[in-house]
């Protein structure tokens, strides 16, 4: 009886409703950032190992 008694409690707070909110916040904001890197993940490795490879051959160190 402890547990319902304290999700009652917990449900007819304003804090716990204000942490159910962010905490639905952070999970879409957290789905986001995996949706945008999952899309651009193979764009970006491309970009970036273009760039590695120009920068190795290209850029001549300092005499």
């Amino acid at each position: 009886m402890y547990i319902k008694d304290m999700i009652e409690r917990f449900a007819r707070e304003e804090d716990g409703i204000a942490l159910t909110e962010y905490l639905i916040l952070l999970g879409l904001l957290v789905g986001g950032v995996i949706a945008a890197v999952t899309t651009a993940g193979g764009n970006l490795s491309t970009v970036w190992t273009g760039w590695g490879t120009w920068w190795t051959t290209a850029v001549d160190a300092p005499a």
